[in-house]
């Protein structure tokens, strides 16, 4: 292979691999779209989330965000925190501890109870940080974390970077 997303053809040609995805592809304003594949959530030693329902956001430089709906969460894991921030594109999140088995990790995921027109379908889903959970999977494979401590993007094989969030990057 090649860089991100193409690889060398034996003729000399360049191909573009279907299964890669790079987030400098990705659009600003972020583009909201259904995520393909089964998304997994352990927290405490439990599974406290499974979903075929979930939706991806997608932004320049940012490792896919996942949104789960609501109610495809094991009833009271999600609590409520008194924490909020604002999204120029989104609207403004709530935060919510999430609490599993003896754990419990504070502010660890957020909603947008009432997102903007374009992001309208955000309302009744909530993102985790992956690297706050025990594990998060899409199929099979189990994805890591965006490294920061403000970015939830979740990171897998198929996605090629460099991604937001690590030091240097902050002004990007």
């Amino acid at each position: 292979m090649c860089s991100a997303g193409r690889i060398w053809h034996p003729r000399g040609r360049v191909v573009r691999r279907q299964d890669v995805e790079n987030v400098w592809d990705y659009p600003r304003p972020p583009a909201l779209v259904p995520c393909a594949r089964r998304v997994w959530i352990d927290f405490g030693g439990e599974p406290i989330a499974d979903s075929t329902r979930a939706l991806r956001v997608l932004e320049t430089s940012h490792p896919p965000t996942v949104y789960v709906p609501i109610a495809d969460f094991a009833p009271g894991v999600l609590q409520p925190a008194a924490r909020s921030s604002l999204c120029e594109f989104k609207g403004r999140a709530s935060y919510l501890d999430v609490v599993a088995g003896d754990a419990r990790a504070d502010r660890a995921a957020w909603t947008y109870p009432s997102p903007t027109q374009p992001y309208a379908a955000l309302r009744d889903h909530v993102a985790v940080y992956p690297g706050r959970m025990d594990a998060c999977r899409l199929d099979d494979e189990l994805v890591a974390a965006q490294h920061g401590d403000f970015y939830g993007g979740w990171i897998t094989r198929e996605l090629r970077g460099p991604f937001k969030g690590g030091a240097g990057t902050r002004r990007w």
